[in-house]
């Protein structure tokens, strides 16, 4: 009995190990000839890149579910030369502009840090969830923009995971 719970426990926990590190593997992401780094999930798909000046990187996040067939969820990181913190500022300032142009556009309550915006908008008929951060680092201002669609039939953990995605990509960011 006691070397039948033993091999249990050995299988649970490599198991969980090998899950573990599954889910820790990261596809490393530099721009701006190396001054801007970050680690993607690698499940996430590199979609579209661009280089010069803005270079912007695009990743789509797969959602399992039919929602997924019709709704692109995707993570956008940009990086545009700026000299000072008024070309940064004029930089956000576009950007916030543009979005605020999109149909359905409806801003959040309250924005998760400065520089920061949530909103809402439309894409196809199907609203979306915007997070967009900005920052202002070597001479250069970095937007990452994290686009889901507001309800997936992946439920509740797709859309925790992604999130969780977004945030740990502007942690690396800042």
């Amino acid at each position: 009995m006691s070397f039948l719970r033993s091999t249990a426990t050995i299988a649970i926990t490599l198991t969980a190990t090998l899950l573990l590190a599954s889910h820790v593997q990261a596809t490393e992401v530099t721009m701006a000839d190396g001054s801007v780094h970050f680690n993607a999930p690698d499940n996430w798909l590199g979609i579209m890149e661009t280089q010069g000046d803005p270079e912007a990187k695009v990743f789509q996040v797969p959602d399992p579910s039919p929602t997924g067939k019709n709704s692109l969820a995707r993570v956008t990181v940009t990086v545009k030369l700026a000299d000072d913190v008024n070309s940064f500022n004029q930089y956000r300032s576009e950007a916030t502009a543009k979005a605020m142009a999109l149909p359905g556009y409806k801003a959040g309550a309250v924005p998760p840090a400065p520089n920061s915006n949530v909103y809402t908008a439309q894409e196809n008929a199907t609203e979306f969830s915007y997070i967009e951060h900005y920052w202002f680092k070597n001479g250069h201002a970095i937007q990452l923009r994290c686009v889901r669609p507001s309800q997936s039939q992946a439920g509740a953990a797709w859309k925790a995971e992604f999130d969780k995605g977004c945030e740990a990509i502007a942690a690396q960011l800042k």
